[in-house]
Parts: C-alpha cells; structure tokens; sequence
C-alpha cells in the first residue's frame, strides 16, 4: 500500500467518563464552538465486542445493541464535548441524498429524526450529529454569523454534491459567506482501503471534472485475484487496468474539492485524519465488519451563552 494513502488518525482526547474522541485543535480557541468526532472507545456497549474486551462507544440505533445501552453512549458523548450529559443530540434519517434540512430545539424536544443527510442550525444549546462507520462526517461552522452544520458524505452522497449544496443551504439560510467558514472532515474509509468498481469511476467523471485525480490504482494482494486474473479482466482501456491493481476512491479528497468549490478557503478546511477501514481498534467499520458494525457520530453545536 503506498505510504501516502494512509491516513492514521491523532491521539484521541480522553474525557473524564473515559470516552474517548478527536477534535480540531485549531477550532478549540473558538469559545462558542461544541464539536468532536467520536471513536469506538469509553461505552457501554458490548453489542461488538469480545466479553474480555472493555464495553464501546455505539452511538447508532443498531439491531445488534440495546436502546438503553446506546442513550448512555449518547450521554457520555455528550458530556465529554460540552460538559453537560442532558445537552441534546439531534440526527437525522440519513438515506445518502442531498437533503440538507434546517433544525433547532423543536427537533430536540420532539425526538423525530427528519430524513436528510445534512443539517444546519443557528440555535445554542444542541449538537447537531450524523452517524457513520465508513462515510465521511463533515463539520462546518460560520465564524462570523455562528452558525454550525454537519453532513454525511458516503459516495452517493458525494456524488451529489451534499456537502457543496450544504454550504450553498447555508448561505441562503443564515447570509454566510464561504470565506467565515471553517470545515473539518472526519475519520472516513481512507483510500489506503477503499477498492470500488470502474462503474463508480464512470459516475464520478460525469459529475466532476477532476474525477480521475480522486481515484488511484492500488496493487490488490487478494490472493483469489492473483491466482486468477482473468476473472477480474475489465473493459478499461489498455493501459488504465491490469490484473492484480484495484481503483481506490479517495472521499476525504473529494470532499475536501466540494468545500473548496464552494467558496471554503483550502487553509480553512482540516482532515482529522484516520481510516475506519485499517484502524479498527479505534473505529467501527461497516466494511471490514461485513456489516455487523456500531456506528460513530461527528458532533457540532453553538455553547449557550456564547461569549466572544
């Protein structure tokens, strides 16, 4: 695998109720500003886990794991961004689209989750968050008009541009302007583990015109391939694919390219960094699990009271 497809992830904070989760140091000097990116690490789950092993951090409504189980999670989160257990968490029906849909208290004192894969809120008090085990969370926060939004980017979703239409609902909702914002994608499957089809390649390239620079031939070592490669031959032209190499999507470019298109500036936007996929111990994956995964939250919210 080549070293510049690897992206490992820092040393997570660790929160006195033992959750740990990763943040963006440049973003904690911005007083007002809630936000982290949960790890698989500090809860009360053990829907994924060997009995040896110490309960994890699923924050998603699995059928694996107990509701009570994951409103803990949820609490502990929580606390460790904002101090306070009861500050409320809102989500959304996420069903990979464009939605981007505007909430607030209302939708924290009622518990139903709106379907969307983006949401946007100018309302103190609440953490906005999406869930992911694999598809990229992305993180925007107006520094100037203190408004906060968050967004799940998995490759259909940012096929259809949500995190570039995201900005866009922004700046018709709360008058921003690409040049206040700030932007910070999350652990995501990385392209050091992200093989996908020359179909996916062909829908990329009809969307963007730099699809090819968000793609990457990657030696593939699976045994089965290497030992029959004409069972893997493609219509691709001579040259573009060979047996033994995969195509590797990179999101967490391609979301980086949708913020800058929008307007965000590229010395605003950070990448926390790891991959879900190859660092398992720290994050769940709903690839490398084959589907039997807990689920990560990506968190943003304006503090109460906000001071300058």
């Amino acid at each position: 695998m080549p070293d510049e497809l690897i992206s490992t992830a820092p040393e997570p904070r660790m929160a006195a109720n033992g959750v740990q989760w990763l943040s963006v140091s440049q973003w904690e000097k911005t007083p007002w500003l809630w936000h982290g990116f949960s790890t698989r690490k500090g809860g009360a789950s053990r829907a994924y886990c060997s009995m040896q092993d110490p309960a994890e951090l699923n924050l998603g409504l699995t059928a694996e794991d107990s509701k009570a189980a994951v409103a803990q999670n949820r609490r502990r989160l929580a606390e460790a961004i904002t101090g306070d257990a009861a500050t409320p968490i809102i989500t959304i029906g996420q069903f990979h689209s464009d939605l981007v849909v505007r909430v607030g208290r209302a939708e924290a004192a009622s518990g139903q989750a709106r379907k969307a894969d983006g949401m946007m809120t100018d309302e103190p008090g609440v953490l906005l968050a999406v869930l992911t085990a694999d598809c990229v969370p992305v993180l925007v926060a107006d520094r100037k008009r203190r408004a906060v939004a968050a967004f799940h980017a998995g490759w259909r979703g940012t096929l259809s541009r949500i995190v570039e239409s995201g900005v866009g609902r922004m700046r018709l909702e709360f008058g921003s302007r690409p040049e206040d914002l700030v932007a910070a994608i999350g652990p995501g499957i990385g392209a050091c583990c992200y093989a996908v089809g020359d179909e996916l390649l062909s829908n990329f390239e009809s969307q963007f015109s730099y699809a090819r620079e968000l793609f990457r031939e990657v030696y593939d070592q699976d045994p089965v391939r290497i030992k029959y490669p004409l069972l893997f031959l493609t219509q691709r032209a001579p040259g573009h694919s060979s047996a033994g190499f995969a195509l590797h999507l990179d999101l967490i470019e391609a979301n980086r390219r949708q913020l800058m298109a929008a307007g965000v500036k590229p010395e605003s936007i950070r990448s926390v960094g790891g991959c879900t996929s190859c660092q398992r111990a720290l994050f769940f994956s709903h690839r490398a699990s084959q589907g039997r995964a807990g689920r990560m939250m990506a968190a943003i919210g304006i503090r109460k009271a906000a001071q300058s």
